[in-house]
């Protein structure tokens, strides 16, 4: 069986995502977009994902991407798929990825199936097309995922076309508690949005062992997934307020923070704290501790490290050719000493996904830190991706100046 995931804005992080979790042997890109995987979709870990907005199972594959036959297509076989629906109001709705087709005539089709789904004497309600693809909010206002729902989208690949039933979306709103409700938040020390902590813990952590996740097969559809307690620990030598911390929490890893501000590890403690009260976490085992990167001790056990490091000075328009070389040279002095510190303290083969600065000097034009280069003299292997180059590990804004180059090493 063959899941397929619609990535987010960034879709060569959240390919890198699931490459790092599932082999990319299991992965088979379509367009830029859009990802099938080789895995069971009770399998597929999608909450833990911060890089795919949608899941969906695949239904068939037509050998055109004419839209004309594609509708051709649906209006018969739609009125009877509906009836193996339960009673009640059909929610209907069409997305298309990749085929040359107005959001217009989407929205035409879509009125075609539901004439021709209503002569069954089903109700129908149709989610209008405001562009070619509904948004997370849009299906999530609209029940598409529910027991009545049905998202179909269409994805070209090549000279066929996928037709896949969306099964999930982002959680928006959980994202939002988590990222705006915490009782600790600092804007001075940066603000790491969930969705790329998630990223950089799936980086660091690499292949999912597949005996912690099989007993999700058993779980009826309409009950929330417990998350497996994985017994492995996720170091952040940089925690701040801890947003690495609760991810990684959440997806039941131990979790281990040390930060050389005295506040932040306060900051991280009334954190997690809050999250164990509003999320009602299965036990975990958490470890908090002022200290310097670049010059603390940890406690083992340490199985992974994913961290946003010093990223050094806020710029909100391109700085000087002097103050930048600075910034530079400082930054990278800070991550030279952390990774030269850590790699006594970590076992051979032990993988790290810290999120180090870039700067944007160009529209896509980026000055990288020197150390990049010296990766293989510190002592580390540079993990590369099949289906992506580490130069695509980029997490930025086109108007943004201080980037997130997100670097995946493993210790030699």
């Amino acid at each position: 069986m063959q899941s397929l995931l619609v990535l987010g804005r960034q879709p060569a992080l959240g390919l890198a995502e699931i490459e790092s979790l599932y082999g990319a042997d299991k992965i088979r890109p379509v367009g830029e977009q859009v990802a099938v995987i080789d895995v069971d979709p009770c399998l597929l870990a999608f909450d833990r994902l911060g890089g795919a907005v949608k899941f969906c199972k695949i239904l068939t594959t037509l050998d055109t991407t004419n839209w004309g036959k594609i509708e051709k297509f649906l209006v018969q076989v739609s009125p009877q798929q509906s009836q193996q629906m339960p009673e009640g109001k059909m929610l209907l709705g069409l997305s298309v990825i990749g085929l040359e087709v107005s959001a217009q005539r989407i929205e035409a089709t879509g009125l075609s199936l539901k004439k021709a789904i209503r002569k069954t004497g089903r109700p129908v309600r149709l989610v209008p097309n405001k562009s070619t693809e509904l948004n997370t909010a849009q299906i999530l206002h609209n029940k598409l995922t529910g027991p009545n729902g049905w998202e179909l989208v269409f994805i070209r690949d090549g000279d066929k076309t996928i037709v896949a039933q969306t099964v999930k979306v982002q959680d928006i709103e959980s994202y939002t508690r988590r990222d705006r409700e915490r009782p600790k938040r600092d804007a001075k020390v940066g603000m790491l949005p969930p969705k790329l902590a998630q990223i950089l813990i799936n980086l660091a952590v690499g292949q999912l062992p597949e005996d912690k996740l099989e007993s999700i097969c058993e779980i009826p559809a309409d009950q929330e997934i417990p998350l497996p307690l994985l017994e492995q620990t996720i170091l952040d030598p940089f925690c701040g307020t801890g947003v690495v911390l609760q991810e990684a929490a959440l997806m039941g890893y131990h979790v281990y923070g040390t930060d050389l501000e005295p506040r932040m590890i306060d900051y991280s403690r009334a954190n997690l704290e809050w999250l164990n009260e509003k999320f009602r976490l299965a036990p975990v085992c958490s470890r908090l501790e002022v200290g310097d990167a670049t010059t603390h001790q940890w406690q083992k056990p340490i199985d992974f490290v994913a961290t946003e490091t010093y990223l050094g000075r806020p710029f909100t328009s391109t700085p000087t050719g002097e103050i930048l070389a600075q910034t530079v040279m400082d930054c990278n002095l800070i991550i030279k000493k952390f990774l030269r510190n850590i790699h006594g303290q970590i076992e051979s083969g032990t993988r790290l996904c810290i999120a180090v600065p870039a700067w944007q000097i160009r529209r896509d034009q980026f000055k990288f830190l020197p150390l990049i280069d010296q990766i293989d003299d510190l002592g580390y292997n540079r993990m590369s991706f099949e289906h992506l180059g580490n130069e695509d590990l980029l997490y930025y804004r086109e108007d943004q100046i201080v980037a997130r180059q997100l670097l995946v090493i493993s210790k030699k």
